[in-house]
């Protein structure tokens, strides 16, 4: 029979190894949430020095003491709930709607956009001129439309409402037309120290900086539902609309300036050398022009290709597959952005048109060896020409083009390469889902296009 004291012992020693683990654990428990906190605080000190670093960048040259900054963190709020959109539509609108519906609703869209861009485009910029505050609230209009929309687009997605593609439609309307409206701000904030180049390629890389913060971030929320990365959209554009009412008065001012038609921009005859616009525009917006096409074409057609008729082996991944193609376009543009601030040590005339041939010899070697690599080569040599290609044309204008036309030429080219996309994008929804049939066709019109340029 066991001595009682014995047992009394034991259970005293096998009680205090208990409270031992139990002190260990609480002390590990406590160990770690103070270390969870000093991560959080190390994380929000990382979070806000980055921000400080961004801020002190976007300011960095005369841009602070001109007002450019605000542009420069308005775009990056543009592109921010531009990306937070795009994925709440591929997880909606592309993926759940059927192929020939959603190939139709685009080409609606397409031919939504192309028509008020090519009606109202010359009389935009006059009409604005005539009202004060007009452009810092045309910005701003582009921005709050979307927001509206975006909230309600949540709100018809929860519920299925057949409104989601009208209002889908909406806010990508209106995306296109905030590129054509914050082209003519730019000339007008730019400080002395700083090139017209220069001061878009930092705004480029503001947006690209936007897009890949607010990516994750909607991913995220869109797991919860697409009605919730479209809510976080929402927001995103309603500070991207206090941004745009806050932009400097000089948006404003056209004082001094003088205004050209698209005729003037884009026929290289008496009546353009007359406003001072010389041949080298002419063909360095040409040549923008191509590049568009392909970006536009690309777009659609690879959308639509791949979730058809997607590369062997990617049939159960064709999301992946899709992202994979797009994100080289991504990465493609965002290695063309810092190559682009280096233009002026360069030739822009001959950048431009190299751009053209790189793309038509890009989507030849695609089409010939069709596949997951050449696809992505094919959207990385795209996204880099279609931002090198607009640089130059950038450099060229500030070169060639007298002060008092720059900021009028510049919002006109702005509004080509746009309707040049649309155009791109017509001819990509409408293509036969055959990828080298495609590829072969849109090669030959670069190629066509680019005779007609250096004829």
């Amino acid at each position: 029979m066991d001595d009682p004291d014995a047992v009394v012992d034991d259970q005293d020693t096998l009680g205090q190894a208990r409270a031992g683990r139990g002190a260990t654990t609480a002390d590990r428990a406590r160990r770690a949430a103070g270390a969870t906190r000093r991560a959080a605080a190390l994380s929000g000190k990382a979070a806000t020095g980055a921000a400080r670093i961004a801020r002190k960048a976007s300011r960095a040259q005369g841009a602070g003491e001109s007002g450019l900054y605000r542009l420069i963190e308005l775009h990056a709020f543009h592109a921010a709930g531009d990306a937070a959109l795009a994925i709440s539509l591929a997880g909606t609108l592309f993926f759940q709607v059927p192929s020939d519906q959603a190939r139709g609703q685009i080409a609606l869209f397409l031919g939504i956009t192309m028509l008020p861009f090519a009606v109202m485009a010359p009389l935009i910029g006059p009409f604005l001129d005539r009202f004060r505050r007009g452009r810092r609230w045309a910005i701003g209009a582009t921005m709050a439309v979307r927001a509206l929309g975006c909230w309600s687009l949540a709100g018809a997605v929860a519920s299925e409402s057949p409104w989601m593609f009208p209002t889908a439609l909406v806010c990508l309307i209106s995306s296109k037309a905030y590129g054509v409206t914050r082209a003519s701000a730019v000339p007008r904030l730019i400080p002395r120290r700083l090139t017209l180049v220069k001061a878009n390629a930092r705004i480029s890389l503001a947006g690209l900086a936007g897009a890949a913060i607010s990516a994750p971030i909607a991913g995220l929320t869109s797991w919860i539902g697409p009605d919730w990365s479209l809510r976080y959209a929402a927001l995103v554009f309603v500070g991207g609309t206090v941004l745009a009412i806050l932009l400097p008065p000089r948006v404003d001012s056209a004082q001094g300036e003088e205004q050209v038609d698209l005729r003037e921009v884009t026929d290289s005859g008496n009546r353009s050398r007359r406003a001072g616009i010389t041949p080298l525009v002419i063909t360095a917006l040409r040549c923008n022009a191509g590049l568009r096409v392909l970006s536009g074409f690309l777009t659609m057609f690879m959308a639509f290709l791949l979730r058809n008729e997607p590369i062997a082996g990617w049939e159960d991944r064709r999301t992946l597959l899709l992202s994979l193609v797009i994100g080289s376009a991504g990465v493609g543009s965002t290695l063309g952005t810092f190559a682009g601030s280096t233009v002026k040590k360069r030739t822009p005339d001959a950048i431009v048109l190299a751009t053209l041939v790189v793309d038509a010899a890009a989507a030849v070697y695609a089409a010939l060896f069709f596949g997951l690599i050449p696809a992505m080569i094919l959207g990385l040599v795209a996204g880099m020409c279609q931002s090198l290609g607009k640089l130059s044309l950038d450099a060229i204008i500030q070169r060639e083009v007298p002060d008092a036309v720059r900021t009028s030429v510049f919002a006109r080219s702005e509004t080509l390469i746009q309707l040049a996309w649309v155009v791109g994008g017509f001819l990509g929804v409408f293509m036969p889902q055959v990828a080298k049939l495609g590829l072969f066709i849109v090669a030959a019109v670069l190629i066509a296009w680019l005779a007609f340029v250096v004829r």
